[in-house]
């Protein structure tokens, strides 16, 4: 059966991609969490905080980036098999304008599925007041992990 971009998930889906986010205290300790969860689209929002910020008040690009990886991460997690798990091979991302806002939304999409390697478009927002601004772009490759799930050693006890 062809997936569809877009598409709704599965309960046991969705279930697996929280999980597995849960289990990143990275995106814990940004604060970062999930919007939204469909056939390989992913949402990820982080709110401003004064810790995520450089040196001129905006969101910092280590913050920004890391939730443009998580988002497209789980996108390709969306397609892939039960018994898996998702690791990032590489990714880039172009800083295009200040990341200045309330928030970021950073949205992970599958452009090309696969067995073993999958493409991801990322493009990070920030909302704020004066309205959205694209602040980011990037493209990424994410492997297929068959057969090994997540690892529970350093699991978020949250």
């Amino acid at each position: 059966m062809k997936r569809v971009i877009g598409s709704a998930v599965d309960a046991s889906v969705e279930q697996r991609v929280r999980d597995s986010f849960r289990r990143q205290g990275l995106m814990s300790h940004l604060g970062a969490t999930l919007s939204e969860i469909r056939q390989g689209l992913v949402s990820v929002q982080m709110p401003f905080r004064p810790e995520l910020s450089q040196q001129h008040g905006y969101f910092h690009a280590g913050g920004t980036s890391a939730i443009a990886d998580s988002a497209g991460g789980y996108a390709a997690f969306t397609l892939f098999p039960e018994f898996s798990s998702v690791l990032t091979v590489e990714f880039k991302i172009n800083l295009l304008n200040p990341a200045l806002g309330d928030k970021l939304e950073a949205l992970g999409k599958v452009i090309k599925p696969g067995k073993t390697l999958t493409i991801c478009q990322l493009e990070v927002f920030a909302d704020s007041a004066d309205g959205r601004t694209l602040v980011a772009i990037g493209q990424q490759t994410l492997i297929c992990m068959m057969g090994r799930r997540d690892s529970l050693s350093h699991a978020n006890p949250k």
